[in-house]
């Protein structure tokens, strides 16, 4: 949010701040967030560039398309151990997961530089 924004909503009395302040988010509760969503988007982006629907995937890992909707629409009920098994299912690998993670930690941090994320 802009910082003559900030200021504005301030002075009428609001409160300003991040999510994570809102929900009492601990560190490590924030950045196992972060995972999931970085999990989730990545499952989504890789099924469809291999042009596999839901319950193709489903079937190549055993697991249900309705369980494949979930983890793509980020369904808290959805264990790590499902999205990880997705995501290796769709021929991803650790060091990918790490390159990705990597890439989104770099662009978070341009964004907090530029001054459009409030730290």
């Amino acid at each position: 949010m802009r910082a003559d924004k900030v200021r504005r909503l301030r002075s009428k009395g609001w409160k300003v701040g991040t999510v994570a302040e809102f929900l009492h988010l601990t560190p490590e509760e924030e950045r196992l967030i972060e995972l999931r969503l970085i999990l989730r988007d990545n499952i989504l982006a890789m099924r469809k560039a291999k042009h596999m629907s839901q319950a193709d995937l489903a079937k190549k890992i055993g697991s249900s398309q309705s369980r494949i909707a979930k983890v793509e629409a980020g369904d808290p009920s959805v264990s790590l151990d499902l999205l990880m098994t997705s995501y290796l299912g769709l021929g991803a690998n650790l060091k990918h997961l790490a390159a990705v993670l990597q890439k989104r930690s770099r662009s978070k941090r341009r964004v907090r530089e530029r001054g459009k994320v409030p730290a």
